[in-house]
């Protein structure tokens, strides 16, 4: 019994509960060269602005990084296998995210290249990326009524392999693709790059100036008028020809993170371009 008086001395632990965690092996299918371009982004950032000191060296915090964005775990289950915090985590995959997302292409700087290549046309299409159903006013704005789910809509670019190329910044998931498409001038800039672009018949309309499009879409048919045997045929040619773009889209959705985002807009677009980068870096066709 301590003296009276005296108060008892109170020790605490930092263990689980459930005793001593296990820490298993997890592989990464990513190549090594996604490994070294984002651990020198990181080197070279932290030589920038002087830090001296990091818990863990710039590869293990890239490997962490990159394995947090392509099977998107808990930062908690994260931390605890690498002995860190998980709000360190998180700090670590947003400083990475940042510098991947300011190495994105611009949409003018992507078209000259193509055509400097001796690309003809570029191929265009929309995607809708799930997110967690929204509150208050912001829950219609996300809903989106072509898939009946919230999300965010972007457009992007593949050249004709599939490859992404360029990736448009986060709509709200009620927008339609057409809109979002004028929103950021895209047939004035495959105009201005003397390029083509084949599209689905969502973007029926988009380019201004009919006569001379820019912007291919197929043909549709009304209530007065049904398309004809030529024009199907080419409907026919138009979609084997656009058939590669999936693949892009599906190369970007591999990085699980994208399964339900957790985001608001912005966030959302500085994540894509990330993810774009990295995906130009991990796969080429």
């Amino acid at each position: 019994m301590p003296p009276a008086g005296a108060q008892a001395r109170v020790e605490t632990t930092i263990e689980p509960a459930e005793g001593t965690p296990l820490v298993y092996q997890c592989a990464l299918p990513l190549s090594r060269q996604t490994l070294t371009f984002t651990a020198d982004l990181l080197r070279a950032h932290l030589k920038k602005i002087g830090s001296r000191w990091r818990k863990l060296p710039p590869g293990k915090i890239a490997l962490i990084v990159l394995a947090t964005l392509r099977h998107d775990h808990r930062l908690a289950d994260m931390a605890g296998g690498n002995s860190v915090s998980a709000s360190t985590i998180d700090r670590w995959t947003w400083e990475i995210i940042g510098l991947l997302a300011t190495r994105a292409p611009r949409l003018d700087r992507v078209l000259a290249r193509i055509k400097k290549e001796g690309g003809e046309v570029v191929l265009l299409d929309g995607t809708l990326i799930p997110t967690r159903r929204r509150t208050g006013t912001a829950n219609r704005k996300n809903y989106n009524g072509k898939h009946k789910k919230h999300g965010l809509l972007f457009l992007a670019l593949t050249d004709e392999r599939g490859n992404l190329i360029w990736i448009s910044s986060a709509r709200r998931g009620a927008a339609s693709e057409i809109t979002t498409a004028r929103h950021d001038h895209l047939a004035g800039h495959l105009r201005a790059a003397g390029l083509g672009a084949l599209a689905d018949l969502g973007f029926t309309g988009l380019d201004p100036r009919p006569e001379d499009p820019v912007i291919i879409t197929g043909y549709k048919s009304t209530r007065t008028s049904k398309t004809t045997p030529a024009q199907r045929q080419a409907n026919q040619a138009l979609s084997a020809a656009r058939a590669p773009v999936e693949h892009g889209f599906s190369d970007l959705k591999n990085w699980r993170i994208l399964t339900r985002l957790r985001l608001d807009p912005g966030k959302a677009t500085i994540l894509l371009r990330a993810l774009l980068v990295l995906t130009c870096q991990h796969t080429a066709r």
